[in-house]
């Protein structure tokens, strides 16, 4: 599974040269990560949706093979900090942000546990699969790894869970907002307010 540390599937390297966010990027991919063989459609969507400041810092939580963050890098000139729990995409994400000419901080994190310090706003297209635990896990430890008026944005399919996961950032947060919708996708942000 593309969540465990190390992914036992026989390797089976993918090439893919695409457009993302009106830029020419290419990543390489195997077995044991998330959506191989095309950019998955949700990533898609939560690319489209967010417009960062230039060198405003950037965790990307489950970064796979590294699209989120590498686009954002070269589109939006985001800082990027690329954390995941498998081994494979992690190797995979650093060869494509060289591949890039992105530069990155990447390292391995389940969820929050080896980041430090706050970012300007925190991304993931979190792993539904690993279950409803760990989405909620990317959102609530969220909250103390944001700068005031950071935000934390997640996409999120309607039929696997964004009623409930939207209901936990607005706990979590205060507040929520659906940003983008497409195909059953919904891209949900909340912002970390000064609540003092």
């Amino acid at each position: 599974m593309y969540y465990a540390e190390n992914p036992d599937a026989a390797h089976d390297i993918h090439q893919l040269d695409t457009e993302l966010l009106a830029q020419n990027v290419s990543f390489t991919t195997d077995a044991g990560v998330f959506s191989k063989k095309a950019i998955d459609f949700g990533s898609q969507v939560l690319l489209s949706a967010v417009n960062f400041e230039a060198k405003s810092t950037l965790l990307d939580v489950g970064c796979g093979y590294g699209p989120i963050g590498i686009t954002l890098a070269k589109a939006q000139g985001v800082i990027p900090t690329m954390i995941d729990v498998n081994l494979r995409a992690l190797a995979l994400s650093e060869k494509n942000a060289e591949k890039n000419k992105v530069t990155a901080t990447i390292f391995q994190s389940n969820l929050y546990d080896k980041v430090v310090g706050t970012y300007d706003n925190i991304i993931s297209n979190p792993p539904i699969r690993a279950g409803k635990d760990v989405v909620h896990g990317v959102i609530t430890g969220a909250f103390d790894h944001l700068n005031l008026a950071g935000t934390l944005t997640i996409v999120i399919q309607k039929k696997q869970g964004a009623p409930s996961a939207k209901a936990k950032m607005a706990t979590v947060f205060g507040n929520c907002e659906v940003i983008k919708k497409d195909k059953g996708y919904f891209i949900l942000q909340s912002v970390k307010e000064d609540t003092i």
